[in-house]
This record gives structure tokens, sequence and C-alpha cells, in this order.
């Protein structure tokens, strides 16, 4: 098919974190995280992988500087890692642990690279965790902190900041579960760090707008709760989930209250970690709304006694699936920026993929990954011509890299890595996403 042609001016990008891509966990006074701790807990990560080197990114990052320009790309997403710059997650401020970002930041605008650091991707220093972590108010307040020290180093050439990513994982998967870092497994007990996470964005929002002039983001994952069967209680059930995982996450930033929790047994009011004023400084406006799609989630009703409200169902035999066992819908990502576009109307901002892509067990040829981003870009495209403003496309992601509990088993890279001697190797996809970026800025036909 013809490839669908974008607005003028539509962006694209790749994003990574950094626990996943740098390594040198403890090189030029970084401090601890609570993924460094976690993964050195027997049995959590698969095959007892680490990210000590990871894809020494910290090393190399000129080098992957060099495969982004090569690529083509408009923008670069990146986290900084807040221990590198706090160690002890308040307090004293490492500048070589900014000099690195610095470096970073300074080569890719030399390429003319738009750098989007991310400021919190889930590696929360221990100290905090070790004092309650996002349980606890007082982190909030640290994260504005430490934000304000990056401001102040890099925001003379950072125009645009994405605050948090992914909250809802990192409630969920890291406090309620336990399956990522810190591995607490709290179940609804949970829910403070949710507030928590939410206030610190509001904090730091604030202060990059008023004391930096910045434009600021923040990138939420949504993954559309579709009922496994068209019965009342199957419904009930993604309702539920749909407010656990999207509205929990939106609704304050955007309309500034939490949605309806009855089916948990809370309400909005009966919050007791929600303080007078918390809720003015979380739906602070908003430049943009970053979206990670992967795919839809399959809800039924729970069984008797479940704690929760909903039951996961498994997709059908039919639904290809990727090498990570996800399966591949892309008009549930259609159907996300639309229903965002409907649900929040003029409150939501201009709507940004900050992550999507897939897990390829090949190694150059990977036809599968192309086939996955290639109905994903038509997906966004589809979204836009239904009305959904949506500014920007970014593959996750550059190399493959440390996939948290799955350690190096899963290969989302445009760019293959060899993990023992880190040689870089561009895969058919990173030809394919180069040609499209190409295609996308040839002049118009007249």
């Amino acid at each position: 098919m013809d490839e669908p042609r974008f607005p003028d001016g539509f962006v694209w990008g790749v994003a990574s974190s950094a626990f996943q891509v740098e390594g040198a966990l403890e090189e030029d006074g970084r401090g601890v995280s609570v993924w460094d701790a976690f993964t050195r807990r027997p049995g959590v990560i698969r095959d007892g992988h680490t990210a000590d080197v990871a894809c020494d990114h910290y090393h190399r990052y000129g080098e992957d500087i060099a495969l982004l320009a090569e690529l083509g790309v408009d923008v670069y997403r990146f986290s900084i890692a807040w221990p590198r710059v706090v160690p002890a997650g308040a307090g004293a401020v490492n500048p070589r642990g900014l000099d690195f970002y610095e470096r970073l930041v300074d080569g890719l605008l030399e390429r003319g690279i738009t750098p989007l650091p991310t400021l919190f991707h889930w590696d929360l220093p221990q100290a905090l965790e070790d004092a309650g972590g996002w349980l606890e108010r007082d982190t909030a307040h640290r994260f504005a902190e430490y934000v304000s020290a990056v401001a102040v180093r890099l925001g003379d050439r950072v125009g645009a900041w994405i605050t948090l990513n992914e909250p809802f994982e990192h409630m969920s998967l890291g406090y309620a579960l336990g399956e990522h870092a810190p591995g607490r497994t709290l179940l609804l007990d949970a829910l403070p760090a949710a507030h928590h996470q939410l206030l610190g964005h509001g904090l730091a929002a604030r202060l990059l707008r008023e004391e930096h002039g910045a434009k600021v983001l923040l990138t939420n994952s949504y993954s559309p709760a579709r009922p496994a069967r068209d019965t009342p209680a199957d419904r009930g059930a993604a309702d539920a989930y749909d407010a656990l995982h999207r509205r929990l996450f939106t609704d304050p930033v955007l309309l500034g209250r939490y949605p309806d929790l009855s089916a948990y047994g809370l309400a909005a009011g009966a919050l007791p970690y929600v303080r007078d004023g918390d809720l003015a400084v979380i739906s602070a406006p908003l430049d943009g709304l970053g979206v990670n799609y992967y795919n839809p989630t399959l809800l039924a009703a729970p069984p008797a006694g479940s704690p929760l409200p909903f039951d996961f169902a498994e997709f059908p035999p039919g639904v290809p699936r990727t090498a990570f066992g996800w399966p591949v819908v892309p008009d549930g990502l259609t159907q996300t920026l639309v229903e965002l576009t409907e649900l929040y109307g003029e409150a939501l901002p201009p709507l940004w993929i900050t992550e999507n892509g897939c897990s390829c067990d090949a190694y150059v040829e990977d036809g599968d990954r192309v086939a996955y981003l290639d109905a994903h870009v038509r997906a966004v495209h589809a979204a836009i011509e239904r009305g959904a403003d949506v500014r920007g496309y970014l593959v996750w992601t550059l190399t493959d890299n440390f996939e948290w509990a799955e350690g190096y088993h899963q290969r989302f890279g445009l760019v293959h890595v060899d993990h023992e001697t880190q040689k870089r190797t561009p895969r058919a996809s990173f030809t394919w996403y180069r040609d499209l970026i190409a295609a996308q800025r040839r002049p118009r036909a007249a």
C-alpha cells in the first residue's frame, strides 16, 4: 500500500531509558537505584541478567548519536537517571552526573536532533525507597528538587521535558504486584504511589514552566480495556480496569479530579493522601500528552473472592503475537487516540506517541517488526483522519537493551546489540524507518 502522508511538521523519533541502556552503574558518583537493588535479588530477573553494562551507552553515546543521525530522526527521547544527579535522592547534587547529560544533549544538538528528556523512568534512588518511596508524599517534593537541579544545568538547551514515564506501570508492577522494582506486593494499598507520582509531576511542571519557560509533557501507557465477552459482567470488568489504568492517571491531570473508584470500594473524596490544593497542582496545563501503546487488554468478570473487580483474559489463538507474546492489534492504537480525543475534548493537549514497538527475535532481517511498525504508523494516520491531534511518533527503541525483568531476552531495537561485544548492527527495520522518515520530508506533489 502507498505510505500515508502525515501533516507538515509531524515529528519522527525514537525513545530509550537510562537504566536500560547506560550501564556504568557505579561510575562518576552515581547512587544506587531501586532497580540496582532489585536486579540483585535471586530469581527476579530472567537468567540473573543485570544492567551493569546494558548497552554501555554511557561510554558509547557518540556512536548512538551517529546512528540517530543516520536514521534521520527529529527527536530523541531519553531519560535522565535521578541517582546520577542526586545520588541519595535528596541533598547534594552530583555535577559529574549532569556532565554526562550535558555531553549527550550537546551531541544531539550538534547533529540537529532535538533532545526530549524524561525525568523519571522508574529508577528511583534506593535511599528514597528506604524511606517509603512513592508511597510517601515527601518523594514528590524530592522529585521537584531533583528536576530543578537538572533544569538549571540543561534548561538553556532543552525546551521540552517529559516528567514521568508510565506511572501506572510503576505503581502496579513495582508497588502492587512486585514484578518490577521496588518489588512490593501491596495490591490496592499501592494507590498512594499513583497520587504521589502525579503530585511530583505537578510540582515539576510548575517549576519547569514558571522558572525556565519550558514545555511540559507527561507520558502514560494506554491499553484499551476490551470486554472478553459482550456481557454486563465483562463490560463492568473492562470499565473497572479502565478507571485504574487510563482514568486514574489522566483525569486528575486533565480534569482536576479522580475518577469513580467505587468498583474498588473507594471514592475520590475518601482518598486520605489527597490534600487540599493537590489537584490544582496536578492539573496545571500540559503542552502535550505522551501515549505509550503496545496492545489492548482483554478483561473478564473476576472469579469469586478476587480482591480486584476484573480478571485478565487471553486473546484468541488467531491474533498474531510478538516475540514477547503480546498481541498485535494496531487498531487499538487508533482506538486509544480517538477515545482520548472524544473523552477529554478541549482539555486534551496535543498527543505524542512516545513509545510504540515490538520485540522480535530476528538478527537483522526483522520483517515482523517492519510489518508491526508499518501497521501502527497507519493506525496513527487513521486516528489523525478521525480528528486526533497527534504531533509525533517515537519508536521503542533504538538499540536492544535491558528489558527489565526479562533481562536481555526481549529485543526491541531497530539496531541489534551483541551484549558480549557491544557491536551495533542496524536491522531491516532501521532501514525501513529511515526511508519512511525521508519520504515524509519530500516535497508534496503539486
